[in-house]
């Protein structure tokens, strides 16, 4: 199976503007999602798309592949629905703009759960919470799963409730970090939008 990464990358975010182009260590954001990105194995290509020209130049500055895409998208997914239609893929994978750390692992990982044995459209991954107070911090995004681990529901706050004190019991927390099948992803910027 064939696999590619795209992230999603806006200049005009509510709370951070600018935030792809912020700087760590003499280079944009951007640029270190790109390379931990890059460095998952079983990758084929690795593009960002955006609607913003700065960060078009700025990531053609540092070699990497990008895409200009339109700037009416609602959501981050419907903008890489729009790139991954210039790509040969049976597997698109979203590595969040601003997330500098991933490792190249969960990028593998993530890719690797929609096997031709797997019959989900689209997978994610996720993590225990760590503490209670991660548990209950609205920066963290907290995900219930039914016993064979497909997703029920997220929310930022504190799910499900929490009835004994313990590591055991906390919640899990997911990674913003998605892989679609390329069926899957063209259908959805054509799918209603739901109140959740």
């Amino acid at each position: 199976m064939k696999s590619v990464v795209i992230i999603p990358a806006r200049y005009a975010s509510t709370r951070l503007p600018g935030k792809p182009l912020l700087e760590i260590g003499g280079r944009p954001l951007i640029e270190h999602v790109y390379e931990r990105a890059a460095r998952a194995r079983g990758i084929s290509a690795v593009v960002v798309a955006t609607d913003d020209e700065r960060i078009f130049q700025a990531v053609r500055r540092f070699g990497g592949q990008v895409v200009m895409t339109a700037p009416t998208h609602p959501t981050g997914t419907d903008r890489i629905a729009e790139a991954a239609e210039a790509f040969d893929a049976d597997v698109v994978v979203n590595v969040q703009g601003d997330e500098p750390l991933i490792p190249p692992e969960v990028v593998e990982r993530v890719a690797a759960i929609l096997g031709p044995e797997e019959p989900a459209p689209m997978a994610s991954v996720m993590t225990r919470v760590r503490t209670p107070a991660e548990a209950n911090s609205p920066s963290v995004v907290k995900v219930v799963v039914d016993q064979q681990g497909y997703a029920l529901y997220f929310s930022r706050y504190p799910i499900p409730f929490v009835r004994e004190a313990g590591v055991e019991h906390l919640p899990y927390r997911h990674l913003g970090i998605y892989a679609y099948r390329r069926e899957f992803l063209s259908q959805y910027p054509h799918l209603p939008q739901t109140p959740l």
